[in-house]
């Protein structure tokens, strides 16, 4: 499918289209990290440590270069209140709120199909190299 452009950056945008900056977009919110941070954030603000403790795994290093990749996106606001020491909480934006629905639906399926796909990603392939 493509659309025009709304801002006349790009005759049109088709993320199946070699040049097309969508892919940038569709790596941003396809990457595992910014899918689960979007997740952990769907129910409201969440300090650093709060998020870091929902997504068991993520790194410190990881977790902020995602955090800055998605309020550089516009997807997430970063807000420090002034204490001893800073409190900062991050929150989605108007823009990050639509990924909700589509991303709930993302995780879910993956919980849902998890054994239907881990079998056969331990079976030989069949096909040839």
């Amino acid at each position: 499918m493509t659309l025009a452009c709304r801002t006349g950056a790009h005759d049109d945008h088709d993320v199946y289209g070699r040049l097309c900056p969508c892919r940038d977009v569709l790596d941003l919110i396809a990457n595992k990290w910014s899918t689960l941070v979007i997740g952990a954030l769907e129910d409201g603000p969440q300090r650093f440590g709060a998020i870091q403790r929902r997504l068991e795994g993520v790194t410190p290093k990881v977790l902020t270069a995602t955090l800055k990749r998605l309020e550089s996106s516009g997807l997430i606001d970063r807000t420090v209140y002034p204490a001893v020491p800073p409190h900062v909480e991050y929150s989605l934006t108007a823009l990050g709120e639509t990924l909700v629905a589509p991303l709930a639906s993302l995780r879910a399926w993956a919980e849902a199909h998890l054994d239907d796909i881990e079998p056969s990603r331990s079976r030989p392939s069949s096909h040839a190299t």
